[in-house]
């Protein structure tokens, strides 16, 4: 996540060559081709082509200095070639939009998609003609894919906390990913170890010694949080189980143990909400948010693990969702998880393109 370009690419093409080598003897590709590979990635990115494009910056804990600016594709080609694999990359994918073309292929009225998961996204189908920036000829469509990058979507309106704050100040990007900082699986975790801590330094929340590991940066893991939250034991022993294992805390009572299962509560539920009101801006700028006699059926594809397997951060996100919308409304928006969504979309998207290309060859 953070050494050398070639050492991260080399890594992904070893998984590659991995995976290739597992196909079995049956499979043989015909004579004079190649396997083309759709490539999902989840970072902002200068799209220059379908099979190319420039990294603008790392997110979600990567720090590659050296890769800004450079062409994620060739980066990755060069390392299949290294590995010996026929193989090339013909799609760059982001994973919003991945998410957005699987969901799409089961259900064609699915016009966002979102990810909800170590970081968040969105993408969603525009009208060409309402995007003032776009020059090129308009596609025969009259649609356009549009990655919003919404994870650095930032507003004085954000509820942001002095835990918030801190967290930020303290990253790798600073000032950059608010709203991915307050919603997604990166961050969760963190800013529920923070507010702990500080119940710990001025209530004695773990008594009179503050546990040495409670102040360790990003020890407590989303995944840690939703155990702790979805613990339905009557004496809380899940909570009680993870304290002792991620910050060595020998005992705890009742009342400490709900305590924590609060502050997962807070935490979950301001994100889960603010994840909503992300989705509703989408379809109030798609004019899907209003009353309107005709009540399209909107689809939008979910995937990501925060959204997969916290449950309760989903059903709160589902219930803001109709609560914003109203009774009227609330029943034509269906959410659909998408489970690797990105992925099989990536590979749609190489498969149809290659499609594309034999058929205007033709």
């Amino acid at each position: 996540m953070s050494r050398s370009s070639h050492e991260l690419f080399d890594f992904i093409a070893a998984a590659l060559a991995e995976f290739v080598a597992s196909g079995g003897v049956d499979y043989h590709l015909p004579e004079g081709t190649h396997r083309e590979l759709g490539f999902t990635f989840s970072f902002p990115v200068k799209q220059t082509s379908i099979s190319s494009g420039t990294l603008i910056k790392w997110t979600k804990g990567f720090a590659i200095e050296e890769m800004a600016g450079k062409d994620i594709v060739a980066e990755l080609n060069e390392a299949i070639k290294r590995q010996g694999l026929v193989m090339k990359v013909s799609t760059l994918v982001n994973d919003t939009v991945g998410t957005l073309a699987a969901g799409r292929y089961v259900d064609n009225d699915t016009v966002v998609a979102v990810i909800l998961g170590t970081g968040t996204n969105a993408a969603y189908i525009e009208h060409a003609h309402a995007i003032p920036k776009w020059h090129g000829p308009l596609p025969m469509s009259g649609d356009m894919v549009i990655n919003m990058e919404w994870g650095n979507f930032k507003s004085a309106h954000l509820p942001l906390t002095e835990f918030d704050q801190a967290l930020d100040a303290e990253s790798l990007n600073p000032g950059e990913q608010i709203y991915e900082k307050l919603t997604s699986g990166m961050y969760m975790g963190e800013i529920v170890r923070r507010i702990l801590l500080q119940m710990a330094q001025e209530a004695a929340l773990f008594g009179d010694n503050i546990p040495p590991k409670l102040e360790i940066p990003y020890i407590l893991k989303t995944f840690h949080m939703l155990v702790m939250h979805h613990d339905a034991s009557p004496d809380l022993e899940t909570v009680g189980i993870k304290l002792k294992e991620i910050f060595e805390i020998e005992s705890t009572s009742r009342k400490t143990r709900k305590l924590v299962v609060d502050v997962c509560k807070v935490i979950a539920t301001r994100g889960a909400r603010l994840a909503a009101a992300g989705i509703h801006g989408i379809l109030k700028k798609l004019g899907r948010a209003t009353d309107s006699p005709d009540k399209r059926r909107t689809v939008i594809a979910v995937d990501g693990g925060v959204y997969k397997y916290y449950t309760f951060f989903s059903k709160c996100m589902e219930r803001t969702l109709s609560d914003m919308l109203g009774e009227e409304l609330a029943p034509s928006v269906v959410i659909k998880p998408a489970n690797d969504g990105s992925g099989l979309g990536a590979a749609l998207l190489a498969a149809s393109y290659s499609q594309y290309l034999q058929a205007d060859e033709d």
